[in-house]
């Protein structure tokens, strides 16, 4: 695994659009900011120096496979490897 690199908003947006993940600015801003109870639907966290949202990229792209492959698990036809 590579260095840690932490992104911000847009650059988070432009990683899942490289896999296939187009979300707009607003669905992109809704996963980041907090709910009602102060949970955020992706570990988006503020940046103490600059005050801005940013989430580790690994981190990010770790989530989208973990769910392809919880999918894949309990789908009723298993792909083939």
């Amino acid at each position: 695994m590579g260095p840690t690199q932490y992104i911000n908003l847009k650059q988070a947006r432009k990683a899942l659009a490289e896999i296939g993940v187009e979300l707009n600015h607003r669905q992109m801003k809704r996963a980041a900011d907090m709910d009602a109870k102060g949970r955020r639907k992706l570990p988006f966290f503020i940046d103490p120096i600059d005050k801005k949202l940013k989430i580790e990229k690994g981190t990010l792209l770790n989530i989208y496979n973990k769910c392809q492959s919880e999918a894949e698990n309990t789908a009723y036809f298993k792909p083939e490897k």
